[in-house]
């Protein structure tokens, strides 16, 4: 058996508090940005999607993502960039980003973790073990802590879709 229970329970966990977080939350209220230096939830969701989709897609399968095999780019009105998730964006860029309907948003966000949780689900403990690239020509790291820093990713900008679901609606829905 695989010794990937403990993540994909932590990512599932965290997957679903944010579907339920923006379950009542209309699209104008998900493009609010608290202030000039904060995202809004949806950009917040595109971007665990981005994620999570470039990690799995790119960095582990050595194959393409999602956003680019399926065209999700063309329903964002985005170019293709198979390496843009919102990092390093100046406040100007992400300000002016407009999310797709929620629906759209929201089916990424699914279908990104879906082919995740399938993925993950399959690893062997050899699997595992296997080294990647990471950043440089000579930096590697094994799947295993590869795993770790898409779990601290989701769960950091999970918590930060949830704060804003509170402020902007208050408490009581998690359940």
């Amino acid at each position: 058996m695989s010794g990937t229970g403990t993540t994909l329970s932590a990512l599932e966990r965290n997957w679903n508090m944010v579907k339920s977080a923006v379950s009542d939350v209309d699209e104008a209220t998900m493009a609010i940005r608290p202030n000039a230096d904060s995202n809004s939830m949806s950009w917040l969701v595109w971007h665990m999607s981005r994620v999570t989709d470039r990690f799995i897609h790119m960095r582990l399968k050595d194959e393409p993502q999602l956003w680019s095999k399926d065209a999700w780019y063309e329903k964002f009105a985005m170019p293709e960039d198979a390496d843009d998730m919102g990092m390093g964006w100046s406040n100007e860029r992400a300000a002016a980003w407009q999310s797709p309907p929620k629906d759209v948003l929201m089916e990424y966000f699914d279908k990104s973790n879906a082919s995740a949780a399938d993925y993950i689900g399959e690893l062997t403990e050899a699997d595992l073990a296997r080294e990647i690239q990471w950043s440089a020509p000579t930096a590697t790291m094994v799947v295993d802590n590869a795993l770790g820093i898409l779990v601290w990713d989701n769960i950091v900008h999970g918590g930060q879709v949830a704060y804003l679901r509170g402020y902007h609606q208050g408490m009581g829905w998690h359940r």
